[in-house]
Protein backbone atom coordinates (compact mmCIF):
# COMPACT_ATOMS: atom_id res chain seq x y z
CA UNK A 1 0.00 0.00 0.00
CA UNK A 2 2.32 2.73 -1.28
CA UNK A 3 4.98 1.83 1.28
CA UNK A 4 2.93 3.25 4.17
CA UNK A 5 2.55 1.01 7.18
CA UNK A 6 -0.32 0.87 9.64
CA UNK A 7 1.39 3.07 12.22
CA UNK A 8 2.34 5.73 9.68
CA UNK A 9 -1.25 5.86 8.42
CA UNK A 10 -2.53 6.12 11.99
CA UNK A 11 -0.17 9.01 12.75
CA UNK A 12 -1.18 10.84 9.55
CA UNK A 13 -4.88 10.48 10.42
CA UNK A 14 -4.20 11.69 13.97
CA UNK A 15 -2.38 14.80 12.67
CA UNK A 16 -5.23 15.52 10.24
CA UNK A 17 -7.71 15.21 13.12
CA UNK A 18 -5.67 17.60 15.26
CA UNK A 19 -5.18 20.15 12.47
CA UNK A 20 -8.74 20.26 11.10
CA UNK A 21 -10.76 19.24 14.14
CA UNK A 22 -13.53 16.68 14.45
CA UNK A 23 -16.24 19.05 13.16
CA UNK A 24 -14.59 20.04 9.88
CA UNK A 25 -13.62 16.55 8.65
CA UNK A 26 -17.21 15.36 7.93
CA UNK A 27 -17.94 18.65 6.13
CA UNK A 28 -14.83 18.23 3.98
CA UNK A 29 -15.75 14.61 3.19
CA UNK A 30 -19.27 15.67 2.25
CA UNK A 31 -17.95 18.39 -0.07
CA UNK A 32 -15.54 15.92 -1.66
CA UNK A 33 -18.39 13.46 -2.24
CA UNK A 34 -20.51 16.18 -3.82
CA UNK A 35 -17.66 17.16 -6.12
CA UNK A 36 -17.10 13.56 -7.24
CA UNK A 37 -20.82 13.14 -7.88
CA UNK A 38 -20.94 16.29 -10.03
CA UNK A 39 -17.86 15.18 -11.97
CA UNK A 40 -19.40 11.79 -12.75
CA UNK A 41 -22.65 13.47 -13.82
CA UNK A 42 -20.76 15.78 -16.19
CA UNK A 43 -18.83 12.81 -17.62
CA UNK A 44 -22.12 10.96 -18.24
CA UNK A 45 -23.63 14.01 -19.97
CA UNK A 46 -20.62 14.38 -22.26
CA UNK A 47 -20.67 10.67 -23.09
CA UNK A 48 -24.41 10.84 -23.87
CA UNK A 49 -23.81 13.85 -26.13
CA UNK A 50 -21.05 12.01 -27.98
CA UNK A 51 -23.33 9.00 -28.42
CA UNK A 52 -26.12 11.22 -29.80
CA UNK A 53 -23.76 12.83 -32.32
CA UNK A 54 -22.57 9.47 -33.66
CA UNK A 55 -24.25 8.53 -36.97
CA UNK A 56 -26.99 5.98 -36.40
CA UNK A 57 -26.52 4.05 -39.64
CA UNK A 58 -22.73 3.76 -39.41
CA UNK A 59 -21.54 0.17 -39.11
CA UNK A 60 -19.74 -0.87 -35.98
CA UNK A 61 -16.00 -0.51 -36.26
CA UNK A 62 -13.99 -3.68 -36.33
CA UNK A 63 -10.29 -3.74 -35.56
CA UNK A 64 -8.12 -3.79 -38.66
CA UNK A 65 -6.41 -7.11 -39.10
CA UNK A 66 -3.08 -7.53 -40.84
CA UNK A 67 -3.29 -9.41 -44.14
CA UNK A 68 -2.08 -12.96 -44.14
CA UNK A 69 1.44 -13.35 -45.52
CA UNK A 70 3.07 -16.37 -47.02
CA UNK A 71 6.29 -17.83 -45.66
CA UNK A 72 8.22 -16.52 -48.68
CA UNK A 73 7.10 -12.95 -47.95
CA UNK A 74 7.99 -13.06 -44.25
CA UNK A 75 11.43 -14.62 -44.73
CA UNK A 76 12.95 -11.72 -46.67
CA UNK A 77 16.74 -11.43 -46.36
CA UNK A 78 18.09 -8.69 -44.13
CA UNK A 79 20.51 -6.43 -46.00
CA UNK A 80 21.15 -3.67 -43.47
CA UNK A 81 24.07 -4.23 -41.11
CA UNK A 82 23.83 -3.40 -37.44
CA UNK A 83 25.74 -0.27 -36.37
CA UNK A 84 29.19 -1.01 -35.00
CA UNK A 85 29.78 -0.43 -31.31
CA UNK A 86 33.01 1.49 -30.71
CA UNK A 87 35.59 -0.33 -28.61
CA UNK A 88 36.53 1.03 -25.23
CA UNK A 89 39.88 2.86 -25.18
CA UNK A 90 42.80 0.77 -24.02
CA UNK A 91 44.03 1.57 -20.53
CA UNK A 92 47.48 1.08 -19.11
CA UNK A 93 47.32 -1.29 -16.10
CA UNK A 94 50.38 0.31 -14.45
CA UNK A 95 49.72 3.14 -11.99
CA UNK A 96 51.10 6.59 -12.83
CA UNK A 97 54.52 7.43 -11.44
CA UNK A 98 54.61 9.30 -8.13
CA UNK A 99 56.70 12.49 -8.11
CA UNK A 100 59.61 12.35 -5.72
CA UNK A 101 60.01 15.17 -3.28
Amino acid sequence: MLGIGHWELFIILLVVLLVFGARRIPDAAQGLGRGIREFRKAMREVQDEIDLNAPANAPARKPIEAPAQSVAQTAAPVTAAAPAIPAAPATDPTPPAQPQA
